[in-house]
């Protein structure tokens, strides 16, 4: 979820086509006044890396919030594709189950996004403000446990920077270092605005 995330579906950055599903999230959004719709410039990104999925894969989402970012990637899949998503908050995550009532593909759950996990190991793994990101002193999550062979997995909302090791409040940032150099993954650190970057990493154990 990203901050004034809604807010930004107000004023598009030219080349950027919203899906109807995700006009729909975001129309809902600010009916609730729920503020933290991902971004279009990260929906974007999540949109490529769902389209590219198989038929069986399964697909995890911590934070559904009104369903934006879910909205991106379901409209760019197939219906073979699982989704499963964790919301917290109960008329968020109502509103969420009504705009996918079509899509039987799309599972919305109402309860702390730690539970998430058990419905893996996942293909895709969209870790929008859920645990294991390793933000804030948590405890990272091991790629072997959650996600398959071969599976990618995103962290959003960390501030772009060209400084190794990356800086947060002047500090070095711990969660981006530690997905930067994991063992089990490659990653990489995508700016997807001038104020906004995504962490992307695949699980190779093989390598």
């Amino acid at each position: 979820m990203s901050q004034g995330g809604t807010a930004s579906y107000t004023d598009l950055s030219a080349g950027i086509v919203v899906p109807d599903l995700v006009a729909k999230a975001v129309s809902v959004a600010n009916d609730l006044g729920f503020v933290y719709c991902v971004r279009p410039e990260i929906g974007r990104l999540l949109s490529v890396l769902a389209g590219g999925l198989p038929a069986g894969s399964v697909v995890g989402e911590s934070g559904t919030g009104t369903g934006a970012g879910l909205a991106w990637m379901v409209s760019s899949s197939g219906p073979e594709v699982h989704f499963v998503s964790y919301e917290i908050d109960g008329d968020q995550a109502a509103a969420a189950r009504e705009l996918f009532a079509e899509h039987p593909n799309v599972e919305i759950v109402e309860g702390d996004a730690a539970a998430l996990f058990d419905h893996g190991p996942f293909d895709l793994l969209v870790n929008d403000g859920g645990p294991g990101a390793g933000k804030a002193g948590e405890k990272p999550f091991r790629p072997s446990e959650v996600l398959r062979a071969g599976g990618a997995m995103t962290i959003d909302d960390y501030s772009p920077t060209s400084e190794w090791p990356p800086l947060y409040s002047g500090e070095p940032d711990s969660s981006r270092v530690h997905w930067l150099t994991h063992d089990d993954v490659f990653a990489t650190e995508i700016r997807v605005a001038p104020d906004l970057a995504v962490v992307l990493a695949r699980y190779l154990p093989a390598r």
